[in-house]
């Protein structure tokens, strides 16, 4: 991954900071590492706010939401911008006495909402990855790890919760390199521990940052030698630290084969170098809530992690011809290219479409181009945003994260250009939902304004989904777990006005085959008339697990003639989409044409797809149609006493155990536990531990539901009669 050139960008003169000094950054991690807390004390710092938040007592920036104040967690992810100047103070720094602009994303840490932390990352330059320093690498940690890794986003690692008993350094360190698979060195060694964490050693500097304890707002410290009892450690984490470099940075490793000394800024900038390489991960360490340690943790941000220059230019595709991709420089002196990576439903000024401005720059009253939908729109407001606060400018340029209100017809993902120079930008993914339950309205009122609230829902969240039930005839909505509806139904009622009643909640089950089978598809109407004829047959067979479905048209001599085979293939997908068990899609199946027939004027496009729709079901008659179930990896951390009542749970629950770590005197289980299985199970931990353990799931594969399972679940999936 080569850098680019800084001289070649073009910075606009009517900009205040300059792409170099230009950070956008992600803060993400397991729920309850201390992402909010820590950004709240950057934004202190930094001298955005002038009196710093807590999250219990929900007042922080970030959480703005009432429900995330009322839950002490972050639900949606909050943008804000803060501006820092780094100063000298006895340490060697690469960017001293120059003012840069640090744009924050607070990510969400509950994997219910994994959609904000992917879309962030999409459009992030660098991150900081926070772990606790009791817990180490989390499940959820795991997750964001792996999405900033999937969109090359370098990052630092900070080390929180260094006060809290427990709390184990070198173990957190030990845990991204074993778990992660990180090239992780400490740049920051932890003075003291737990309630008596005094400060940090800088150990590129080779000196201690001591936190005055009289001073409760941590703004007061002082930059001293080492203490004479870490002073060993802190040779050996910087003799360790500069091997590490100089076994990825051609620079450092000519000085040691010179057998040269390697100075402080030298190694910084190899830090810097490898880190928007990805090829290192800095890791520091501190307490958020302690106040200790986060000036020296922006100044890591300014140091080591990129300006939109020091990545490589993301690249798009033409939308004439999807072969030719095209190159997004960061200047502000070209076209005008960005992505529109979260919409947001604003009670004040309506829709908010966010946006990353890659490269050229827009200003009110410009007009731009959407190449999904092919049409233009004119920009009317430009907004900065600062959480939930507005603040309305008059242009934004490359590198910027803003907002544009009253822009039509655009979902996640789109790219926003000029129509000159169109390009389709790569859009953030998402995983599927796993979890629906049934709404109905309360009043004849609330029906009217249902649907519209629920698809203004569904446009602003890419993992929510609602539709109607044909057979029950019951609205249906999905997401990714239970807090995840609970909040939807909870946003209905504040900010839509919308009351309505939820069912029991359903399962997103799938359905595959187990053998090969053929089945023959025929649709034959006569009523005096031109009538319809569609013959088709074709073959199913099992495909590799998560390979999905793969149709093939093997027909020749023209059995069917080719401009039916569309319909038939549409045929064959709209059965598999109702599935045959329990109205769920089907997975992982190849299925073949390879005969049919005819008739000159009586086959139509509707007989043939119709002739896919029962060719499709009759073979799946013949090949053993299974049911697959969402089953999470689940994570409890419990006290060892209350072990034993845990696994007995999580095994009435159709569990597997995986693992049984012991984790700083607690006990960590691993299971794959089946998704149905586990609703309810917040309240039941709670009770079996007397409110001393805690939990996380993901998603983590499908498998096949046991047999005595499916017979109840079949019965339950019978239409219900309709409500009169």
């Amino acid at each position: 991954m080569a850098t680019v050139d800084n001289n070649r960008a073009v910075n606009s003169p009517n900009r205040k900071y300059t792409l170099e000094c230009t950070r956008n950054i992600g803060i993400a991690a397991h729920i309850d590492a201390g992402k909010t807390t820590t950004t709240e004390r950057i934004l202190f710092y930094t001298g955005l706010i002038h009196r710093m938040g807590d999250v219990d007592d929900g007042n922080t920036v970030t959480d703005w939401m009432e429900q995330e104040r009322e839950r002490g967690i972050t639900i949606t992810s909050a943008a804000t911008t803060c501006y820092w100047t780094q100063k000298s103070e006895g340490l060697t720094k690469l960017h001293d006495d120059v003012p840069h602009r640090i744009n924050i994303i607070d990510t969400p840490g509950h994997v219910d909402f994994t959609a904000e932390v992917e879309r962030s990352m999409r459009v992030l330059d660098g991150a900081v990855a926070v772990f606790c320093g009791v817990a180490g690498v989390q499940p959820q940690s795991e997750t964001v790890w792996r999405q900033a890794t999937k969109y090359k986003v370098p990052r630092v690692a900070f080390v929180n919760k260094m006060d809290r008993t427990g709390a184990n350094f070198e173990n957190a360190v030990s845990e991204m390199r074993k778990k992660l698979g990180a090239y992780a060195y400490p740049v920051q060694l932890p003075i003291g521990k737990e309630d008596h964490l005094r400060g940090v050693i800088d150990v590129v500097n080779q000196k201690a940052i001591v936190y005055d304890e009289s001073d409760d707002a941590g703004m007061r410290y002082d930059v001293t030698d080492i203490p004479a009892e870490l002073r060993d450690q802190a040779k050996l984490a910087l003799a360790e630290l500069v091997e590490a470099v100089a076994n990825k940075d051609d620079e450092v490793a000519a000085l040691i084969i010179e057998d040269k000394p390697v100075d402080a800024l030298t190694l910084k900038r190899a830090i810097r170098r490898l880190t928007c390489r990805l090829e290192l991960v800095p890791v520091l360490c501190g307490s958020a809530f302690k106040k200790r340690a986060v000036q020296p943790l922006v100044d890591a941000v300014v140091d080591y992690l990129p300006s939109p220059l020091d990545i490589p230019a993301p690249t798009g595709q033409s939308p004439a011809d999807p072969e030719t991709l095209i190159e997004v420089p960061a200047d502000d002196s070209a076209k005008f290219c960005s992505l529109a990576f979260k919409l947001w439903t604003d009670p004040f000024v309506g829709k908010l479409v966010f946006f990353r401005v890659y490269s050229g720059q827009i200003k009110k009253g410009e007009i731009i181009f959407n190449p999904r939908t092919r049409k233009r729109e004119r920009v009317n407001r430009v907004m900065m945003i600062q959480a939930d606060k507005r603040l309305d400018v008059e242009a934004v340029y490359s590198g910027d994260i803003a907002a544009l209100v009253g822009i039509r017809n655009i979902t996640t993902g789109d790219t926003l250009c000029t129509e000159d120079n169109q390009i389709l930008l790569e859009p953030p993914t998402f995983p599927e939902p796993v979890i629906s339950m049934a709404v109905e309205p309360k009043t004849k009122a609330d029906r009217d304004k249902l649907g519209e609230s629920l698809a203004r829902l569904a446009e602003e969240d890419p993992t929510f989904r609602c539709f109607t039930n044909e057979e029950t005839s019951q609205l249906i909505i999905s997401g990714m777990g239970e807090l995840h509806l609970e909040i939807i139904r909870d946003r209905l009622v504040r900010e839509f006005k919308v009351e309505c009643s939820a069912g029991a909640p359903q399962i997103a089950y799938r359905e595959t085959i187990t053998r090969a089978a053929e089945g023959v598809g025929k649709f034959i109407r006569q009523s005096g008339g031109r009538g319809q004829y569609g013959h088709a047959v074709i073959t199913i067979a099992p495909n590799e697990r998560g390979k999905g479905i793969e149709i093939e048209n093997k027909i020749v001599g023209g059995a069917i003639p080719k401009e039916y085979i569309p319909a038939v293939i549409d045929g064959i997908e709209e059965a598999i989409a109702g599935g045959v068990l329990v109205n769920s899609p089907m997975v992982d199946m190849k299925i073949t044409i390879i005969d049919g027939t005819y008739h000159e004027v009586d086959s139509s496009e509707l007989a043939f797809k119709m002739a896919g729709i029962f060719a499709l079901k009759e073979a799946c008659k013949k090949a053993n149609v299974i049911l697959l179930e969402p089953v999470m990896k689940v994570e409890c951390t419990t006290p060892e006493e209350y072990q034993g009542d845990l696994l007995g749970d999580l095994n009435r629950r159709r569990g597997k155990i995986v693992s049984i770590e012991a984790k700083n005197n607690a006990t960590s289980l691993n299971a794959h536990v089946p998704l149905a299985e586990m609703f309810g199970y917040a309240t039941a931990i709670r009770s079996l531990s007397k409110g001393r353990a805690a939990y996380s799931m993901e998603p983590h594969s499908f498998e096949q539901v046991p047999a005595n399972i499916v017979a109840t679940i079949l019965d339950s999936a019978k239409p219900k009669p309709a409500r009169s």
